[in-house]
């Protein structure tokens, strides 16, 4: 019973995580050209969003990761940039500056819309932690996908590793969520 309590707190606070704009408000972090972005503002408001944490240098499951997002960019298509956001960012902001995450992006052939973000520790864990992604070691990061629609308000995670087809299952039920009624969630005031 004790389980079943401490598991449905840790449901409901992963909920009460994705409620929108007064949690995930003023997380400011730097992209890969160098322009200081709000993580909420600029990126997820009125967006779907997908998100994940990586290090550039990683050699063990971030390059699982980036062909795993390289995979949904290819999905798609045009939408990546105007109503879907790919986001990664860094759990390693000491090494990664934007300079190193801008060579990363251009190496695995990532394309406009699909952001590398890092920024002071404090910007990064910060940012990290109100997403759940917070890893005390860059090699204890979180293998998962974290994809949100703001416009509805349905927030879905998926296992970053697991076949790309399925991670697209999720993602295109996100982004492709019609919201309460067929209503998005800011029409008919539920958030």
């Amino acid at each position: 019973m004790k389980k079943l309590l401490v598991l449905l707190v840790l449901i409901l606070a992963a909920n009460a995580a994705f409620a929108g704009e007064p949690y995930l408000a003023k997380l400011s972090l730097v992209d890969q050209n160098g322009r200081r972005v709000d993580l909420y503002d600029d990126l997820i408001k009125n967006h779907t969003v997908v998100l994940n944490s990586f290090f550039a240098s990683c050699t063990g499951s971030c390059p699982v990761m980036a062909r795993t997002f390289l995979h949904l960019q290819n999905k798609l298509g045009d939408r990546v940039g105007a109503d879907v956001i790919l986001v990664s960012i860094t759990v390693d902001p000491e090494n990664d500056t934007p300079e190193k995450l801008k060579a990363y992006a251009e190496k695995i052939g990532a394309k406009r819309g699909w952001y590398f973000l890092t920024g002071s520790r404090e910007q990064v864990d910060a940012a990290l932690g109100k997403l759940g992604q917070y890893a005390e070691v860059r090699e204890a990061h979180k293998n998962i996908i974290i994809a949100g629609n703001d416009r509805t308000g349905l927030w879905k995670k998926a296992l970053a590793i697991a076949p790309s087809d399925e991670v697209w299952k999720v993602v295109e039920s996100v982004a492709d969520d019609p919201g309460v009624a067929g209503k998005p969630a800011a029409a008919t005031g539920n958030r």
